[in-house]
């Protein structure tokens, strides 16, 4: 696939973000459990996943046997996710809690692009790409001061 599309799939997971917070953190309230809500939001991921699996091939899931413990580290870290975001952002504001997670995106990014970790292609932090995450950091900032 081109870099266009591969960004446009991006920004759209992007945009989902937010969206996700803010959907995921009302029936959190509505059922007065955000364990609850995250509970039923990964029932609704577990399906869409699945059918994805059992249209691009099922076959995938056999190489998961064996497959290093630390990788599957990612399911942990996205219940983390979904859970801290659908009980802080009623009360710290969507836009707040979105904007610590950019902010730390951006930190973590540049440390696994820095050091090629997990597999990434080695994109090294010079002071150009310092200065763009920084940029990017206060962009963020700036939106959240107003």
């Amino acid at each position: 696939m081109p870099n266009h599309v591969y960004a446009t799939i991006m920004l759209l997971a992007g945009i989902g973000i937010p969206l996700l917070a803010a959907l995921n953190a009302a029936l959190g309230q509505r059922m007065g459990s955000p364990a609850a809500a995250a509970t039923i939001l990964f029932c609704v991921a577990l399906c869409v996943a699945a059918v994805a699996t059992l249209v691009t091939g099922p076959g995938a899931l056999t190489r998961a046997v064996g497959a290093p413990p630390h990788l599957f580290l990612a399911g942990t870290l996205v219940a983390f996710y979904v859970l801290s975001v659908t009980a802080i952002a009623p009360r710290f504001g969507v836009g707040n809690a979105v904007f610590f997670v950019l902010v730390g995106q951006l930190i973590s990014a540049a440390i696994i692009d820095h050091f090629g970790l997990f597999g990434a292609p080695v994109k090294p932090l010079t002071a150009a790409r310092g200065a763009g995450l920084a940029l990017m950091a206060g962009g963020v900032v700036l939106t959240q001061r107003a």
